[in-house]
């Protein structure tokens, strides 16, 4: 079974009419004001999936600010999960920021989504103020028993549209607020897990937190699987797309360059997955 973590569908009226939603959203005018940036919907992606061989994939939307707008959005996960319910798995995603976030958040994992996310702080860091708007949202999926996926990236190297301003040590804190959580940390955490490596403390705290690997070819040498593998373990590895960034062809290409074996290749795309949701 092949599952893709990391998904993003729009419904039809932000697809058709983006640019009016540039001026009150900052973020999103960040991401898809590019030239070439897509947006596709529920009947897409499942097309999309049958091309590339994906028997499933985590959906989710964007961090609006504007909770009328996370909300409709949301709607969408919901009616395209309850639409396709043997292909897709949908996640909640909204600005924690919002005074909507926990109520919306209860609706959604009531309805019948799957986890959080992805959320993102695009324009700021995961600072203090950011885990006490978290912390609620922590608890509600602690008590479900359900993931978080949150958005992180290396705080080093080449800039691009998205790369936030984390630093490793936010991350870190993340993780120590919220132990028992299941955290699933987009675009390989940051590169964070390298640190399991330390003698002291970072492997422990790294026991309930996965790793996914969205827009890996954009980000690192396929040797990145390997490694990662070595130092937190193949079952912390979620193949995760980004789609419609990346197609997961091209992730399939890497892992057959990565010295994996082919049972350690299914169980990074999909076996990992199918256990963390309980399939």
């Amino acid at each position: 079974m092949v599952i893709d973590f990391h998904t993003h569908i729009f419904p039809k009226a932000i697809r058709e009419n983006r640019e009016a939603y540039f001026a009150s959203e900052p973020a999103f005018r960040l991401l898809y004001s590019l030239p070439g940036s897509k947006l596709v919907g529920a009947q897409e992606i499942v097309a999309a999936m049958d091309r590339q061989g994906v028997d499933k994939s985590v959906i989710f939307g964007f961090p609006w600010k504007n909770s009328q707008t996370f909300i409709k959005h949301n709607d969408y996960i919901l009616e395209a999960v309850a639409r396709y319910p043997q292909r897709l798995i949908g996640l909640c995603c909204l600005d924690p920021f919002s005074r909507d976030a926990v109520t919306e958040a209860r609706r959604c994992l009531e309805g019948g989504l799957s986890g959080i996310g992805e959320l993102a702080f695009y324009q700021s860091g995961i600072d203090d103020k950011t885990l006490d708007k978290l912390a609620p949202l922590m608890q509600i999926c602690r008590d479900k028993d359900l993931p978080v996926l949150i958005h992180t990236n290396e705080p080093v190297g080449h800039m691009y549209p998205g790369k936030t301003p984390h630093t490793l040590k936010q991350i870190y804190d993340l993780i120590k607020k919220f132990p028992e959580n299941v955290i699933v940390l987009a675009h390989w955490g940051g590169g964070i897990f390298f640190f399991a490596l330390l003698k002291k403390e970072v492997k422990a705290s790294l026991g309930n937190v996965y790793f996914d690997t969205a827009a890996s070819p954009f980000l690192y040498a396929p040797e990145i699987y390997r490694y990662a593998k070595d130092i937190v373990g193949l079952d912390k590895i979620l193949f995760g797309s980004d789609f419609p960034l990346i197609k997961p062809a091209r992730y399939f290409k890497e892992l057959d360059m990565s010295g994996l074996s082919k049972a350690e290749i299914e169980s990074i795309c999909g076996l990992n997955a199918a256990q963390l949701f309980k399939l």
